[in-house]
């Protein structure tokens, strides 16, 4: 899959609005996860400077970054913060649904990341089940898991719209909805 970034779009709406955090609570349970992030662009030029700077009140001073590439159309090698660099790095065998923090002082945090795209009401079902204190779920299977929940989700959606469509009438073995004529009689005469 390529995607390609608009550079004639303004950068400056992911500079300004917060950045969408769920960070798990401060706990003795250690989890796969520290929580989930969710960008407004697959930009990190763009995306990694209100991250770092939601983060440096709880957690401390973000001083490099990796991602897996496969996500992020451009993995720039730094980003400029503040008067300070932070330094971006990039892992093919990383989690592509991860997002790996590093401080000098601090330790490191694994922060699920959601696609940009992603609608607000999976958004928000993946940003609760990342920040579960001692959760032992991955970054992928989160991430699978919402697809499948998406896909029934959808199924449900379609079944119920082909229900209304054809005003609750029964289908026919063939798929072809049936009136009340079609049905057989029943012994007593009644339909």
């Amino acid at each position: 899959m390529t995607t390609t970034l608009d550079r004639t779009a303004p950068r400056d709406f992911a500079a300004q609005s917060p950045a969408r955090l769920s960070l798990t609570p401060k706990t003795t349970l250690a989890g796969q996860l520290d929580g989930a992030w969710w960008p407004y662009s697959r930009d990190l030029e763009t995306e990694l400077p209100p991250l770092a700077a939601a983060l440096e009140e709880p957690w401390g001073r973000v001083t490099r970054v990796t991602v897996n590439p496969d996500r992020w159309p451009v993995v720039p090698h730094t980003v400029a913060l503040d008067g300070r660099t932070l330094h971006v790095g990039w892992f093919t065998e990383q989690d592509p649904d991860k997002l790996i923090l590093l401080s000098y002082t601090v330790g490191r945090w694994d922060l699920l990341a959601i696609p940009p795209e992603t609608a607000p009401a999976a958004a928000a079902r993946l940003m609760a089940a990342a920040a579960i204190p001692g959760s032992v779920l991955t970054a992928g299977s989160l991430m699978a898991n919402e697809s499948a929940i998406g896909r029934g989700v959808r199924d449900a959606r379609r079944r119920e719209a082909t229900w209304e469509g054809e005003g609750g009438a029964c289908m026919s073995p063939f798929g072809e909805p049936m009136g009340r004529s079609a049905l057989p009689l029943s012994a007593n005469g009644w339909r």
